[in-house]
């Protein structure tokens, strides 16, 4: 093969290949779920978390399960669930709070152990992240 054939086609292939990778790392992120924390005292539940996309937060889908039912919540049925409140903190972030009251009676039925949230997070510009197991917490009581 000549080198009139070879150099142009070397330079062929690194500019494609420059410009696949200038494509990749222009992909526009998923919304991140941080600082996640999980709190359960007697008569309620507390999830919160820190969520960031730089399309800005549409909101965030919260379930809370015990391990024991062995529930593997997908992000297909996490859509379904309910909302946690969003609060804007910058144009990208919001940190967003779930709180679910129970009663004595609902507390007496809960099973004790270790629990888990799910959480499903939305970006203003549709994209999604889902995390299965957010937090943790122990019902003991």
């Amino acid at each position: 093969m000549s080198k009139r054939i070879v150099i142009p086609s070397l330079i062929g292939a690194l500019a494609i290949g420059g410009i696949a990778v200038g494509m990749a790392s222009a992909a526009p992120a998923k919304p991140t779920v941080e600082n996640n924390s999980a709190r359960y005292a007697a008569g309620s539940l507390t999830f919160t978390a820190k969520v960031t996309d730089d399309s800005g937060v549409q909101g965030l889908k919260v379930l809370a399960w015990p391990k024991s039912s062995d529930l593997k919540p997908t992000a297909e049925e996490m859509a379904r669930v309910e909302s946690a409140t969003c609060k804007k903190s910058t144009a990208e972030t919001s940190v967003c709070t779930y709180t679910l009251k129970v009663t004595q009676k609902e507390a007496a039925d809960l099973p004790k152990g270790t629990w888990y949230v799910s959480a499903l997070a939305t970006a203003k510009d549709g994209d999604k992240t889902f995390v299965p197991e957010a937090a943790v917490f122990s019902v003991t009581r």
